[in-house]
Order: structure tokens, then sequence, then C-alpha cells
């Protein structure tokens, strides 16, 4: 269904219907960090069971992202839609009857990685709707308000999360099935008209992917349990990489691949996924890291942890919105450099004010890293769809979606051990000069790093030390405060640096214009440069 032959109307409704649909998928990337320490307390979840509710759901979605996107091309959008919302609304309900016992950790993080396939199945053929409803001249603000709504919801999702766990944690995941309800409604009254090709699918590119990515981020996110000397770590992360690397050989040789490579000789496609992976590393991390230090650093409530993160909302949904003007004025290169240099400024001046415990010091830099983001992050991902050579709205949209949630779990495991180390670290010092030995400083230690770190905890757990242990705890409680405002620091430094990187990225863009007339390519677009086809994948 092309952009210029579907009524305005319809084209709203649509978009309407997607709107509702993806938003479940982007609230729930983040909306557990909040809920974290009622699911512990109630259900009994270790410190890294917890950890995994949340990167379960982070790592199915990159892991089946692209099966989502060429399911979506082989079937059709509207029906893998659908499809996909059944299934994410199904497991949500599921998460939130979750029993208590031996069995809630296995259900919870079972039926979290079912949501994952859910939003896999429904995201690329939600974007691919809303791609093919609207000509070029108009994509780059359906998109910006696509996103930027999406993407604001990601950053609402700890502080809807706070309101809803004051009822029960249960709700979190509940509130899927009546938003689930308006997406399909709006979904089937929308007559979206799509057309889809039958070919078989590359099922062996499907698992070579999936097991490459589950095995590289278990073995960040496990190596502050295994530690970094284990032959386990290494194993999964270089056997992960590894199987990745033999995906993209089977690929380059494969009649009908998951993905096709080739998209990538596009130096604009390229650097557009690029600039998202560095970009992602820090996006929706943040949520998780800066909502469980407000609650541990701060002393805040969990909703008065999800009101610190509104700040962040604050500069990202209006940048978000002047992204997508400045992409159909302008191109994506300047929005995108303009984004990744502002967001490495603004994470790098929060980390710098982090220790001083006070969101008086820190507000203004946490929505220069808000509004940051929301500069690059629907641009890039915008031109990224319009740049492919000849692709499919399906696979293209599968392509840049499993970037960017691989780059999230990435960044969750990896900046989670980091945040581990230190805290460990710091608060070893602090229960050792306080009168403990070193041995059991550690001990002591390591059992608050993981509660804390795991699960957004209060200062009740000394890491199963005895009552007068405890007690020392307790005494120096606003020390280890600081100690942990000290490994977010850390945590805030290296997402400025990613973004620094992001940023060099985006210097190479040769500098992509989307014409007026509806798909030109100008400025350097390079002789591999092709565009999405503006109609249904053929």
């Amino acid at each position: 269904m092309n952009g210029e032959d579907s009524p305005g109307g319809s084209r709203y409704v649509a978009l309407a219907a997607m709107l509702f649909a993806v938003s479940m998928t982007f609230i729930d990337q983040s909306i557990v960090s909040i809920a974290a320490p009622d699911m512990v307390r109630e259900l009994g979840l270790s410190a890294s069971g917890v950890q995994w509710v949340v990167n379960a759901y982070l790592l199915a979605l990159a892991a089946t992202f692209a099966l989502g996107g060429r399911l979506s091309d082989t079937l059709g959008h509207r029906r893998m839609a659908l499809i996909g919302i059944v299934v994410f609304v199904a497991a949500s309900a599921l998460c939130g009857a979750a029993p208590t016992g031996d069995a809630a950790q296995a259900w919870l993080i079972g039926f979290r990685v079912a949501q994952g396939v859910g939003g896999a199945l429904m995201f690329p053929a939600a974007l691919a709707i809303v791609v093919s409803v609207f000509p070029v001249a108009e994509r780059g603000r359906a998109l910006a308000l696509f996103f930027g709504l999406s993407g604001g919801l990601t950053a609402l999702g700890p502080i809807l999360g706070g309101w809803l766990t004051q009822w029960t944690w249960r709700a979190i995941f509940w509130v899927n099935v009546p938003v689930g309800i308006v997406a399909v409604v709006l979904t089937l009254r929308a007559h979206i008209r799509t057309a889809h090709r039958h070919e078989p699918l590359d099922w062996r590119g499907a698992v070579l992917i999936a097991a490459g990515m589950a095995l590289s981020v278990l073995g960040l996110q496990q190596a502050q349990d295994w530690g970094w000397h284990s032959a386990a770590t290494w194993g999964c992360i270089v056997g992960g990489l590894a199987l990745l690397a033999v995906f993209v050989a089977v690929e380059l040789h494969t009649k009908l691949p998951l993905i096709r490579i080739r998209v990538f000789r596009d130096r604009a496609f390229a650097v557009d996924n690029a600039v998202l992976f560095f970009a992602m590393t820090a996006f929706v991390p943040v949520f998780f890291f800066a909502s469980v230090y407000a609650q541990v650093a701060l002393g805040s409530t969990a909703g008065e942890a999800g009101l610190y993160l509104l700040v962040f909302v604050a500069g990202f949904g209006p940048a978000s919105q002047l992204g997508g003007r400045i992409l159909d004025k302008r191109g994506a290169k300047p929005t995108v450099l303009r984004g990744a240099l502002l967001a490495a400024a603004g994470f790098a001046l929060w980390a710098h004010t982090a220790t001083d415990l006070s969101l008086g010091a820190q507000w203004p830099y946490i929505v220069m890293a808000g509004a940051g983001i929301g500069l690059l992050l629907g641009p890039a991902s915008t031109d990224a769809v319009n740049r492919s050579i000849g692709a499919s709205y399906g696979e293209v949209t599968g392509i840049t979606q499993t970037v960017r949630n691989y780059a999230s779990s990435l960044g969750f495991a990896a900046l989670g051990t980091l945040l581990t180390h230190q805290i460990v670290d710091g608060v070893t010092e602090t229960l050792h000069g306080a009168g403990l030995t070193g041995a059991e400083a550690g001990d002591v230690a390591h059992g608050i790093a993981k509660s804390i770190s795991g699960a957004g905890g209060g200062h009740d757990t000394a890491g199963g030390a005895s009552d007068p242990v405890g007690a020392l705890v307790q005494r120096v409680w606003p020390q280890i405060q600081a100690d942990y405002a000290e490994a977010t620091q850390a945590v805030l430094y290296a997402m400025a640096a990613a973004l620094a990187v992001a940023f060099l990225v985006a210097l190479l863009h040769p500098g992509t214009r989307v014409t007026d007339e509806g798909g030109g390519v100008e400025e350097g677009s390079g002789a591999d440069a092709g565009g999405v086809r503006s109609g249904p994948a053929a």
C-alpha cells in the first residue's frame, strides 16, 4: 500500500494502530527496573535472575528480529503485526500470572523471552506498515512521531512502573492487555493493504544469529558471577562472536538469506547502523541503571525514581520531533552528528555530577543526554530504511532493530558487569576501613553489590552476614551510597564514550538527503545507493 494511494485518514489510523502496538515493546524494555524489588521480595528471585528478567526480553528481541522481518515480507506485514500483538499480549498476561515458589524465576524469564519473540514479530511489520503508507516527503515527520513517541515510552516505562507497582508489580505486565486490544481493533479498522512474497525461510541463518547473540551476551552478563578469568566466560563470548562470523559467511553464500549482507555496501546504511549500535548501548540500559541509582544513591522511592527519569524524557521528546523535521529538510547527517555530540557531552557531564547526590546539580545534563539521543535516534533509523539497497521494509527494519536490540543487550550486560566490579571495589574499601578484615569485607561487598545492582534493593541486605555485620552496614550506609554513586559515574562515563564513538562514526556519513519529490538521494550517496522500494514488498 503506497503512501500516494492511501487515504490520509487511513494513514493516520494505521500509524495510531502501530504506535499502540509498538508502545508495549518499548515500555517493557524499561518498566521492569522499577518493579524489580517487589518482584524479588514476593517471588524470591536471585540478583542474577532479576537481571535476566530484564535482559532475556532484550536478547529475544535482538535474536529474532531478523526472522520477524523476513516473516513479515513472506507472510504479509498486517498479518505478522496482528500475530505479534497476540503473542506479546498473551506472554504479558502469563508474566503477570507468575507463580510463587521455585518455578517463579524460570516462568518469568521464559515468558519474557516469549514477549521478546512477539515483539520481534510485531515491530518490523509495524514499522514497514508506517513506512509504506506514507510518501517519502512525509515519512520523516511520520517516523519522527513513531520513534519519538515509542522512544519516549521507553523512558516513561519506569514512571508507569512506579505508579502501577503501588497496586501490584503484576500490573506492569497486565497493562499490555488493554493496549494490545486497542492495537488490534485499530489495525483491523485501518484496512491496511500489504503485498507479500512467498519465499523459503533461511532457518540455518536464523539459528546461527540467535545462538551467536545469545552466547555472546550470556558471557558478558555472567562475567560478574563466573569471573573474567573463567573459561566459561570467554568461551561464551568468543564462541558467540564466532557463530556471528559464521552467520555472515553463510549469508553471503545463501541464495535467499535471512539478511542480505550486501545492504551494508551502502555507506550511509552502514554508518546509520553503526551509530545506532553505539547509541543503543546507552539508551535502553540507562533507564535501568539510572532508576537503581535514584533508589540506592539518592534514597528515592520507586515512584520518585520514575520522576527522576522524566527529566531525561524532557530532553528526548522535543528533540526527537526536531530531529524528524531536520531530516526532512537537510537529511540525516546534520541531526545525527549534533545528536551524538550533544549526547556524549550530556552523559559526560551527568557522570561528573553523579557523586553530588543531588538532582539539582544533574538535571541540565540529563536533559542534554536525552536531547542528544532524541536528535539522532529517529533520523538514523529512518535514513537506514530509506537508504538500503533495493531491500524490502520488513528486511531492513529487521536489520536495524536487530542491531539496536543486540546493542542494548550487550550494553546492559557489559555495563552491569562494570557496575558490579566498581561497587565491590568501593564497598570493600569502605567496610575494610570500618573494621572488617579484607576477606570479610569482600564477601559482604559482593552480597551488597548483587542485591542492589540486581534488584535496586535497599540497605537491608548485608549479603547474609551476621547481625553485627548488618549493623555495621547500616552505620556506614551513607558511604555505601557514595560508593554506588561512584560506580554509576563509571557507567555514565562509559555511555558518554559510546556516544563519542557514535559521533566519530557519523562523520563518515556521505550526507544523504530524501527529496520532496519522493525518493531521490542526493549529496554523495554513492554508486551503490538504491533506496528501499516505496511500495509493498514485491
